[in-house]
Formats: structure tokens, sequence, C-alpha cells
């Protein structure tokens, strides 16, 4: 067994043999030198041994990894990692004292991995990998446009706070020319109001019309909006509304890139035929999960996601069922999104929806119900290569899964 504990520049690589023996913590680093360092003492430590089998245990700890981890997995090593949580709680264990070196933590990885207390780790490869790596992209991506977003409307809020409540929703084109062109109640009344209202029906292509347009010029004339430093906080606007477009241009690039990889992924006709689930969805879906192939069950999935379920009973108290959340949780994200769209009125699962409500369920927990029997038919789907058929929603045994 060889496990790591990860840094940025370098690792600290501990070897545990069957025999109960050991090799002391050595520093490994992150480089090509270093890796090929690594993997001759791991040949050298097999041979001596007589092994053939090596196992890497690393704690979760992001991109510092993914070198190492790549590396190795390309030379067939066993890949798993461990649960930052369940090494902290360990650490203490040894020396009963918190102590944290970077000679204690492998060891203690290697504790874990030897208890059996190691999570699956899948390394996308091909189209999957590209799917994983633009869909973290258009996750990022997103992120900074509502980062920018917030930050507008706070700007928005200074200079004409009374903006924010006609125009509620500044995501809109109509909302992006009005504080390009006439973010400040002056610029706003330097119009007419017909002059306004035909901007307004032009904008929103008819959907805003004279009575929308008198009550914004209402509000200029009322407005408690700061005079000062305006100029400064106009610039800052339009290199928001600059940024925010360019987001938007790159989120495009990325789901146009994501819809032609998703081509080459022979079973994606199969997820893209249940009713709900959009080529984003699905595209995201198989670069988290990488490999269904990987798993035997759909309970491995589950877990892999972070939609195991878990309860804390002691004696006669009898603890509520809830999901651990000890797994990707982009999975999760997506398919929440996903079950909002299934459970509407005409969705696949809008019935079993309501019968969870109906058996008492609060309407999250109906809901993540949904995003676990989401996963288990996509995996059933997967292996099986077939499409949803709406006559027979519950022809599989496999996706029927106690909520």
């Amino acid at each position: 067994m060889v496990t790591a504990d990860i840094g940025k520049f370098t690792n600290s690589v501990y070897f545990r043999f069957p025999d109960g023996s050991e090799r002391p913590p050595f520093e490994c680093a992150n480089t090509g030198q270093g890796f090929k360092k690594l993997w001759s003492k791991i040949i050298a430590a097999l041979h001596t041994h007589n092994l053939t089998e090596v196992v890497f245990g690393f704690e979760s700890t992001g991109a510092y990894a993914e070198p190492v981890l790549h590396f190795l997995g390309a030379r067939g090593v066993k890949l798993v990692q461990v649960n930052p949580m369940h090494s902290k709680r360990l650490k203490e264990l040894p020396d009963n004292s918190p102590l944290k070196t970077d000679e204690k933590d492998p060891r203690v990885i290697a504790t874990l991995v030897a208890l059996g207390f190691t999570l699956s780790v899948v390394i996308p490869e091909g189209v999957a990998a590209e799917l994983r790596r633009l869909t973290h992209a258009r996750e990022r991506s997103v992120e900074r446009r509502t980062a920018f977003y917030n930050q507008l409307q706070d700007l928005v809020f200074v200079l004409f706070p009374e903006f924010l409540q006609v125009i509620k929703d500044v995501t809109t084109k109509s909302a992006h020319y009005l504080i390009k062109h006439s973010g400040t109640p002056t610029q706003l009344l330097a119009l007419s109001p017909t002059e306004l209202t035909q901007l307004l029906r032009r904008l929103s292509r008819g959907k805003l019309g004279q009575a929308r347009a008198e009550e914004l010029y209402r509000a200029a004339q009322e407005s408690v909006g700061i005079a000062e430093g305006q100029h400064a906080l106009r610039l800052e606007m339009q290199e928001l509304l600059q940024l925010i477009e360019g987001c938007d241009n790159f989120i495009a690039h990325l789901e146009a890139e994501m819809l032609l990889q998703l081509a080459h992924i022979p079973y994606s006709r199969c997820l893209l035929s249940i009713p709900g689930l959009g080529a984003i969805t699905v595209a995201g879906l198989i670069g988290e999960v990488a490999n269904f192939d990987h798993f035997k069950n759909p309970a491995e999935l589950l877990k892999y996601a972070g939609l195991n379920l878990y309860e804390i009973s002691s004696g006669l108290h009898k603890g509520q069922r809830r999901i651990s959340k000890r797994g990707r949780p982009l999975i999760r994200k997506l398919l929440y999104y996903a079950a909002l769209r299934v459970v509407k009125k005409n969705g696949i699962l809008h019935g079993q929806y309501q019968n969870y409500l109906t058996r008492g369920m609060i309407k999250n927990k109906a809901l993540i119900a949904i995003c676990r029997k989401l996963l288990t038919m996509i995996f059933a789907m997967v292996r099986d290569r077939c499409d949803y058929v709406a006559e027979h929603p519950a022809a599989l045994p496999s996706w029927k899964l106690a909520a």
C-alpha cells in the first residue's frame, strides 16, 4: 500500500506492506522527475516483497492530486481516496495528540485504507474527460456571472434604487440597455415619456409598454439615488456589463462544445430520451460519473453522488433518514434541477412526486427522493442501452428504489 499527503509542490509518500513492515515517509516532488522517482521506488518495493498489486491512497485535495493520480492510474495502480473528515478524527488515536505533520498524515491515511474506509476514484478518459472539464468551466463561468450581477445590482441601487423595483430582472437585454444608457435618474429623464415607451417596447419586443414606462419615469422623478461620484460608478457599471456579456458568450461557446462532445457518447441518446433531461444536464452527468460501467449497481452510484441514505438512531430514538452528501456535489446539483423539471404537472415523475407529498414528505425531501429515482433510472438505461418508454415507466425492476 502506498499513501500520500498531497501538497502543491511536494507530496509526503509512505509505504506499508502486507506483513506490517513499512518505509518511513519521504518527499516526492510534483514534477515529472519526482513521479519517475516515486514509480521506481514502487517497482523496487514490489520486487522486494514479491507483490503484484499496489494500492495508492490519498486524501481528497482537489486539483493538487490530479497529476499524480493520472500518472499512477495510467500504470494500472488501484486508486482510492479517504474523506478528510475521517483522517482528521483518526489522527489523534495513534499518539493521543492532534499533531498534524507531513510524516504523520500519510500513516493515518494508510490506516484508513487498511480499515476499508475509502471512496471510489473514477478518472474520466477521452470524451468523458472533456465533458467534465467543460462542465466545470461552465459552472465557474456561471458563478462569475452571478457575482458580476450582484455587484451590478449594488451599483444600480446606489445610483437609482427605484430602478430595481420597476425592472426587477437585471439579466434581461432591456435592463442591460437601460443601465448602460440610462443608468441614472438624470439620464432617464432626458428622454420624454413617449420616447421611453417606444424604447421599452422595442427592447422587450412588446412585453413592456406604456404602463411600465410611466412607472419608471415617475420613479426617476422621485429617485433618492446619490448624485456624487456618479461618473466613477457608471464606469464600473459599464465594465460589469462587458464582463457579463463576455461570460454569456463563453458559456454559449462551452455549451456548443458540450453538444459536439456529447455526440461521441453512444449511450447519450438513451439519456436524452428522458423527458426533462436536457443536453447540458446529460453532458454534465456523463462527465461527472465518467464511467457508468465502473459501478456494479445503483447503490454504488448513489454513494458516489452522495445520495446514499443514513440515519442516527439510538435506543428508543429513531433518527430521520438523510442523504450523506459525501460524494460529487455537481451530480446532486444537476439531478436536483432535473428533478424540478420532471415533477411538473406534465413531468414523467409528477405522479411519484405527488405520492411522496401525500405520504407526508416535505417538498425538499420529496425532490431528493426524485433525484435518487432519476439516478437509478439513468443507471439502468445506460446499463441496458435502452431508451425511455413512457408507457412502461416501471418496467425495469432496478428503477424501483425505496425513497
